[in-house]
Formats: structure tokens, C-alpha cells, sequence
């Protein structure tokens, strides 16, 4: 173990002795995986075989990663996957686990088969990305709270994405009722803090919750001197004619439905159709600033219609030129699509498109073609929910955000694919914004959740 990953050891193995809910927060790629199985190590070699399992739980993308991680790291720990259609139920699961060190299931199968997990009496309950749980009001999180163990762990390089609410749910896993009811937690905290910036409110927060929280940073040259160094910029490009007249011409539409409505509702307008117009109006503009084809999903063609992607085009140029790889992430599987073929016929080389409904094997073999192959691949697109979590991708050394998510957290976590331990070189993040347009207002929100955070 590197020495903060010791320090982070230590610190969980504290925690667990006094029976206290931990968050360990590193930042993505620090290594929080290998910090619990050290843990777990440890616990075994303390307790002996005899010994209740412990629950892992974790998004679906990264139930194998964690598995392979073990098997890498911790050959002596058994390890048993709770998923798919093969998995056991009732009596028979709980006989069956008697004899593993750790249960790994995903937070889909936490919630539905919260029967037989409630019925083992867990040594400890670990969540990863426990930022799943962030909404407390969600059945997933109710579910998880209702686990037994003898301690609690989360693990998350972002305890808070949004809102402070989200640091309640995870505080309130690890240690109920310590941040007080969700309703004192509102009125104590959220609105001081969230709408008046108080700073004592602020302050207070962070003293309280600080024992429990440990969160180191990549940045942070005492954490980790080997790491390069990450440089952000922002790309500001302009929409092309046609993308400001359709983007005005959406806008109108929004603006004449709101008056045809209020209108037809003697003046009042449903809140949640309000809201549905507003999204989908939001959907349309973002997709206009990336191209007009995929605002009018007419397979129409590609070249000298969108700002973005002309410079896309000559930012890759130079990455190319000087041997780099590169990732371009967005939202939209169509852009996707789109920006796979047009910029394969454009530099004549594969370029490969990851999105969600990849399978396994071939989201793999697509890794190992831009990871470990000096002649594949020079270029991955990924779309940015796929791309978040479970993927090393030192590799590229360039790292595009095409079209930007509400979430800061989602986009950091896309860009550690590729800033994470086992990077040599320097990573770019280059930040797609048009000006003019709501993407200027999206990236001013993003800013200030990141102040919040």
C-alpha cells in the first residue's frame, strides 16, 4: 500500500473497532477498493473463519471489477457474486454464504431481494459509489438502511453531487440518526447553507461531520507526488446559421405553448406540465448545440453544420499529430453514433463507440484495443453514464467533454478514466461550451455545485 493508503486502512480499521459508519471519500482512483480489501484481509486474519460475510454493494458495471480485484489482491478472501437469474433465494442463500468472506450484489438487487438480505446477520455492510443512495427517499436507500451489521462503511469520491440532502441519506447509513431528523437536518443546514451561504451554518456542518469522513485529493502533492498533473480549459465555440436559427425557432415554440396554455387555463398552468415543456425544451437546445442532425434525427449529413464539432475536428487533429489518444464523451447515444463514423471517414482510422448497451465481453475487448494495443484504436467515445465508473483508461491523455452533464461529480468521474494511478503523461480536459446558448447557464450551475461541494 502506497502511505495514505496505509493512513486510509488504519483510519477504516479504527472506525470499524469503535462500531462508527465511515465514509472514506478519496477521490476516484486513489484506491478505496484496495484500502478494503485490505481491511478484509485484516478481518479475517482477526477473526478467523468463523466469522459472519460481509455485504459489498455496488453499481452492476463494477460487481466483476471487484471480484477480479480480490481474486488479484486477496486470493485467500472467498468471494461470492449474488447475481443474475441463478442466484439463490430464501434459506437456501442464506446456508449457502455461510461459508465466504464477502457477498458482492448490486444496489438493483439490494432493493429487490432485500428479503434475504435482511435475514443474514452481517459482520459489515460496504457501500461503493455510495452516492447511490442519495436520495433518501428512494426505495433502494429505505432498503439499505434496514441492513443489520456490526459496522458500516461508504465509499464515494463524492459524498455530495447536488445538494446537502445527499450528504444526509449516506450520514444517516452509516450513523442513524446523527444528523437528526431529514426535516431539522432542512431547516438547520440545507436552507442556510444552500440558499443564504452561511458561513457559521457552514462551519458547524463540517465539524460534525468531519470525524467520519476522510477525503483525500489526487491534486494534493502530499497525497500522491507520481500523479501528472490535470489541466482543465474550457472550449468556447459558436453555433454555425442554421444552429441559431433553430435555436431560436425552439425557444419561440416554448415561449407560444406557455401563453397558449395559460391562456386555454384562464391564466394558470400545471406545475408539472410546466415542468415537462421546460425539460424538453432544455433537451432540444442541448442536442441543437451539438448538431442540428441530432435535434432533427434525420440522418442528414454531418460536415460544416455544427461549431463544436469543427473544432472537435481540429483539436483531435492536433492529438493525433503528436501521437496522443483521446476520449470524447456525451450524453446522447446518437451523437455517438454520428461522431464514431463521421470521424473514422474523417482521420481512416477505428474509432470505438462505448455506450450502456454494449456487452460485457465487447466493452472489454474495446478497453483492451485503446488500452493495451499501441497500433488500435487512437480515439474512444464513450457516453458519459457508461463511462463513469469501472474503466482504466490511462492511455489517453486527452479528455473531451463534447456536450456537458448538470452533474459536476459525473463529469470528473468520467475524466478519472483517464486521471488515475498508472498515468504518466499530463491529462487535458477540454470543456465544450457554446456561447450564447443555455450551456453557458449549465456551466455556471455546475461551478457553483462545486463550491457547494
Amino acid at each position: 500500500l502506497r502511505p495514505y493508503q496505509l493512513l486510509g486502512l488504519s483510519w477504516l480499521s479504527f472506525m470499524r473497532k469503535y462500531a462508527l459508519g465511515a465514509c472514506l471519500a478519496d477521490d476516484m482512483g486513489l484506491g478505496k477498493t484496495i484500502e478494503v480489501i485490505a481491511l478484509l484481509l485484516r478481518e479475517k486474519k482477526l477473526r478467523g473463519k468463523n466469522s459472519q460475510p460481509n455485504l459489498l454493494i455496488c453499481p452492476t458495471s463494477v460487481v466483476g471489477n471487484w471480484k477480479k480485484e480480490a481474486q488479484r489482491f486477496a486470493p485467500s478472501l472467498k468471494v461470492i457474486i449474488h447475481h443474475g437469474s441463478d442466484r439463490l433465494f430464501g434459506d437456501e442463500f442464506v446456508n449457502s454464504i455461510t461459508e465466504y468472506d464477502l457477498v458482492i450484489t448490486s444496489y438493483g438487487l439490494a432493493r429487490r431481494d432485500i428479503k434475504e438480505l435482511t435475514s443474514v446477520n452481517w459482520k459489515g455492510v460496504i457501500l461503493d459509489e455510495a452516492q447511490n443512495i442519495k436520495n433518501p427517499s428512494s426505495k433502494t436507500a429505505q432498503s439499505i438502511r434496514k441492513l443489520g451489521a456490526e459496522y458500516r462503511f461508504a465509499l464515494t469520491g463524492t459524498p455530495i453531487e447536488n445538494r446537502l440532502m445527499e450528504l444526509w441519506s449516506i450520514m444517516e447509513f452509516l450513523n442513524p440518526g446523527y444528523l437528526w431528523s431529514r426535516k431539522k437536518f432542512q431547516e438547520n443546514f440545507v436552507l442556510p447553507i444552500e440558499r443564504y451561504g452561511n458561513e457559521i451554518a457552514t462551519k458547524e456542518l463540517k465539524s460534525i461531520i468531519s470525524p467520519f469522513i476522510l477525503r483525500r485529493l489526487k491534486t494534493d502533492p502530499k497525497i500522491i507526488s507520481d500523479l501528472p498533473e490535470k489541466i482543465e480549459m474550457k472550449v468556447y465555440c459558436n453555433l454555425t446559421r442554421e444552429q441559431v436559427t433553430l435555436y431560436e425557432a425552439v425557444v419561440k415554440d416554448m415561449l407560444q405553448q406557455f401563453e397558449e396554455d395559460e391562456d386555454d387555463n384562464d391564466g394558470g398552468i400545471d406545475s408539472m406540465k410546466r415542468r415537462g415543456m421546460v425539460l424538453s425544451a432544455l433537451m432540444k437546445l442541448k442536442q441543437l448545440c451539438n448538431h442540428p442532425a441530432l435535434f432533427l434525427h434525420d440522418n442528414s449529413k454531418v460536415e460544416g453544420r455544427s461549431g463544436k464539432l469543427q473544432r472537435l475536428v481540429e483539436m483531435l487533429e492536433e492529438a493525433l499529430a503528436e501521437g496522443d489518444k483521446s476520449l470524447v464523451f456525451t450524453q446522447f447515444t446518437e451523437m455517438g453514433e454520428m461522431l464514431k463514423e463521421y470521424l473514422s471517414n474523417r482521420f481512416r482510422c477505428d474509432v470505438l463507440f462505448l455506450h450502456g448497451g454494449v456487452p460485457q465481453k465487447k466493452r472489454d475487448q474495446m478497453v483492451s484495443l485503446f488500452q493495451e494495443d499501441d497500433n488500435g484504436t487512437p480515439i474512444l467515445i464513450i457516453s458519459v453514464r457508461a463511462g463513469g465508473t469501472g474503466l482504466n483508461l490511462t492511455r489517453a491523455n486527452h479528455v473531451f467533454h463534447f456536450d456537458r452533464w448538470w452533474n459536476p461529480a459525473v463529469e470528473d468521474q468520467a475524466t478519472d478514466r483517464a486521471f488515475r494511478i498508472g498515468q504518466s503523461r499530463n491529462v487535458q480536459v477540454h470543456k465544450f461550451v457554446c456561447t450564447g446558448t443555455l450551456e453557458e447557464k449549465i456551466d455556471e450551475l455546475i461551478e457553483s455545485k462545486k463550491e457547494l461541494s
